[in-house]
């Protein structure tokens, strides 16, 4: 079986990525110029710390050294910063999958970010905002669990509040809130 350039083979070139129109790159390719478009690329689909963009520039074979020069200077130009990434991914976080501040460190450190940059974005999130998104998440899963027992649907939303980092006492709270009562009927 031979591999047909560009039909996405098993060894592409290091730090040649496929053209748009699926062709290889010639040989005299510059390799920052490679390395931009990849950055560029990936930053269109969506914001990415320093760390996944150094990864995928490793995956694709670009040189270290190159990485590192094309990485710093999108970071002057601000197109990678990794402080304003956490703290877009922490406020979009939070409103759409409601994440405690537990999980939410857990992902920012998952994706390489700066011990002193997760504290600083996750400073912002205030005790109301931690309890706003576990009674949002805690309603929306209790519409689904209607013609269930009190004390099974009880059990199932703190799990899955659990799930989502929050601490056992805002569960606790916040089942009591939503008014989960094994008495209920």
């Amino acid at each position: 079986m031979t591999a047909v350039p560009g039909a996405g083979g098993s060894d592409p070139r290091p730090g040649h990525p496929p053209a748009e129109d699926g062709t290889e790159p010639g040989p005299d390719a510059d390799p920052e110029a490679v390395a931009r478009e990849i950055v560029l690329r990936l930053l269109t689909v969506r914001a990415r710390s320093r760390s996944e963009l150094q990864t995928a520039l490793a995956k694709r074979r670009v040189p270290p050294d190159v990485a590192e020069r094309v990485l710093e200077r999108m970071g002057e130009v601000g197109l990678v910063d990794d402080a304003a990434f956490a703290e877009s991914w922490v406020s979009s976080r939070q409103q759409r999958r409601h994440l405690s501040t537990r999980a939410l460190r857990h992902e920012l450190q998952r994706k390489g970010i700066d011990r002193d940059q997760v504290d600083e974005a996750l400073a912002g999130v205030e005790p109301e905002d931690e309890h706003a998104a576990a009674l949002a998440l805690a309603e929306k899963k209790l519409r689904s669990m209607s013609g269930l027992e009190p004390h099974v649907r009880r059990r199932r939303l703190a799990g899955a509040l659990a799930r989502k980092g929050f601490g056992s006492s805002l569960v606790m709270q916040v089942l009591d809130e939503v008014e989960l009562s094994d008495d209920e009927g």
